[in-house]
C-alpha cells in the first residue's frame, strides 16, 4: 500500500530530479537512435559497400542489433552496483560511456579507408553503447520513482520515458536538417559525422545536471536498515541478482513479456519505417524522416498523459490498451504508408506511437513497483533489457528480412501482432501494482499470503 508516513518531496526538488533523469535519458537515447537512423540511411554504403543494397542494410541493422546484445550485460553490472552503491553514481557512468562511444563513432574511418577494420570498430563502439544503455534505463526511472509522490508515481516516472521520443526527436531532427541542407554526396561524405560529434557537447550538459541531484531517499533508507541488520548479526544480504531470481523470477518474466509488443512495435514504427517507406513505398528519405519527427513530438506529449491515467485506473488497464491497440493498428499502418502520402505517413506513425505510449508510459512505475528496493535496480533492468535482446534487437532485422523474402508488409504486421499477443498474456496475468509501497521493509516473500496487518501486495526491501 502507499506509505502514509512518506511525505511527498518538495515540488522544486522533484522537478529537478525529473529534469536530471529526463535530460540524461534524452541524451542517451539520442545517441542510441542516431545509430539506428544512420544504419538505415548511410552505414550500409559506408561500412558494407560491397554488398547488395538490401543485404547491406541487413548487415547494417545487424550491427544495430549487436548493441542490444550488450544491454543485458549492462543491466546485470549496473543493476548489481546500483543496488549496492546507489542509483546516481551508476547513472553518471552510463552517460559518460554512451556519450564517449557515440562521439568516437563520429571519428571512425570508413570501409574505403581501412577496409574490414571499419565495421569491426563500429561493432565494438555499438557494444559499448548497448552496455551503457542497459544500465541507464533502470537507474533513471528508479531515481524518479523513489523520489516521487506515491499518488502520482505513474505520472512522474513517465517523464524519463519521454527521453526516448525526445532523443528520437533530437536525432531525427538533426539528421533531417542535415539532409535538407546538404546534397546526398555531402551527407554521405562527411555530414553524417556531425550529429555523432554533437554528442560530446550534450554529454557535458547532461553531466552537469545529473551531478547536481541527490541519491534516492528510498535507497538510502534501505541501505541504512541493511547496515543496522548487519551490525546486529542479521542475515547477510544475498547478491541482488541472486535475490531477484529467487524472489522475483515471476516478475522478471512478466516484465520480459510486457516489453515484447512495446519494444518490437517501436523499432518497426521508427527504425524499419525508414527502410520500408524509401524502398517499397517510394517515399523520399527526407519525407520519411520528417514524418517520424512530427510523430515523435506527439509521442513525447502523450506519454505523461498515459502515465497520469495509470495513476487513476492502474498500470495494467493502460498497458493492455496499448498492446491491443498496436496489434490492431499494424495493417492500417502499412496501408497508409503504401499510399506514399505525407499526411497518411504522419498519421500512420503518430497513431502507432501514441498507442505505443500507452505501454511505455506506465512501464517505469509498473516495473519499479514489482521489485524490492535492494534488488530493484537489478530486477527492473534485467526484465527490461533481457527482453530487448528478443524484441527490439532483431525487430528491424526481422522486418527487413521479411520484406526481402515476401515483398509484402503482411508478414511484418503478423510479426507485431504476435508480439502484442505475448504482451497481452504477460500483463493479463500480472498483478496490479499502483498501490504498492516502495519503502516497505520486510523479508522477501515467495508466496502471495499477506503478512499480518499488511496488504498482500506490499513489497519488500
Amino acid at each position: 500500500m502507499s506509505s502514509p508516513a512518506a511525505a511527498p518531496p518538495a515540488p522544486s526538488n522533484l522537478k529537478r530530479i525529473v529534469a536530471a533523469s529526463l535530460i540524461g535519458t534524452t541524451i542517451e537515447w539520442y545517441d542510441f537512435f542516431l545509430y539506428g537512423s544512420a544504419a538505415a540511411l548511410v552505414f550500409n554504403k559506408l561500412f558494407f559497400p560491397e554488398s547488395d543494397p538490401l543485404v547491406g542494410t541487413l548487415l547494417s541493422f545487424l550491427t544495430y542489433a549487436v548493441g542490444f546484445a550488450a544491454r543485458p550485460l549492462g543491466a546485470l553490472v549496473f543493476g548489481h552496483y546500483g543496488d549496492r552503491l546507489g542509483r546516481k553514481k551508476l547513472l553518471v557512468l552510463s552517460l559518460l560511456m554512451m556519450g564517449g562511444a557515440t562521439f568516437a563513432i563520429g571519428l571512425l574511418p570508413t570501409h574505403a579507408t581501412v577496409g574490414a577494420a571499419a565495421p569491426v570498430l563500429l561493432t565494438v563502439l555499438r557494444l559499448v553503447q548497448g552496455f551503457a544503455l542497459g544500465g541507464e534505463w533502470g537507474g533513471a526511472v528508479l531515481l524518479v520513482s523513489e523520489h516521487g509522490d506515491a499518488a502520482r508515481r505513474g505520472f512522474w516516472a513517465s517523464w524519463p520515458q519521454t527521453g526516448a521520443p525526445a532523443g528520437q526527436l533530437l536525432a531525427t531532427g538533426v539528421l533531417s536538417a542535415l539532409t535538407a541542407l546538404m546534397s546526398d554526396a555531402q551527407f554521405t561524405s562527411w555530414g553524417w559525422r556531425v550529429p555523432f560529434l554533437l554528442s560530446g557537447v550534450l554529454v557535458m550538459v547532461g553531466l552537469w545536471i545529473r551531478l547536481s541531484v541527490d541519491e534516492s531517499p528510498v535507497f538510502k533508507e534501505a541501505l541504512a536498515r541493511a547496515e543496522i541488520r548487519k551490525t546486529q548479526g542479521g542475515a547477510v544480504e544475498k547478491m541482488p541478482l541472486v535475490a531477484v531470481l529467487r524472489h522475483h523470477w515471476r516478475d522478471v518474466l512478466v516484465a520480459i513479456g510486457a516489453r515484447m509488443a512495446e519494444n518490437i512495435s517501436y523499432y518497426v514504427i521508427t527504425a524499419f519505417i525508414l527502410v520500408y517507406a524509401t524502398t517499397s513505398a517510394g517515399v523520399s528519405k527526407q519525407t520519411a524522416l520528417n514524418a517520424v519527427l512530427i510523430a515523435s513530438a506527439v509521442h513525447f506529449a502523450a506519454i505523461p498523459a498515459w502515465g497520469a491515467l495509470s495513476d487513476r485506473v492502474g498500470r495494467r488497464p493502460v498497458y493492455l490498451l496499448g498492446a491491443a491497440g498496436v496489434g490492431l493498428w499494424m495493417f492500417p499502418f502499412f496501408s497508409l504508408v503504401d499510399t506514399a502520402s505525407f499526411g497518411n505517413l504522419i498519421l500512420a506513425v503518430t497513431v502507432g506511437l501514441v498507442l505505443h505510449g500507452a505501454m511505455y508510459a506506465p512501464q517505469a512505475a509498473f516495473f519499479s513497483e514489482m521489485f524490492a528496493t535492494r534488488m530493484r535496480y537489478s530486477g527492473a533492468s534485467i526484465g527490461a533489457q533481457f527482453a530487448s535482446v528478443a524484441a527490439g534487437a532483431p525487430a528491424p532485422l526481422i522486418a527487413t528480412a521479411l520484406l526481402a523474402d515476401f515483398g509484402s508488409s503482411t508478414p511484418i504486421s503478423l510479426y507485431v501482432i504476435a508480439a502484442a499477443l505475448v504482451t497481452l498474456l504477460a500483463v493479463g496475468v500480472a498483478k496490479e501494482t499502483r498501490h504498492r509501497d516502495l519503502t516497505a521493509d520486510a523479508a522477501p516473500r515467495t508466496t502471495d499470503a499477506p503478512e499480518p496487518g499488511r496488504h498482500a501486495d506490499a513489497h519488500t526491501v
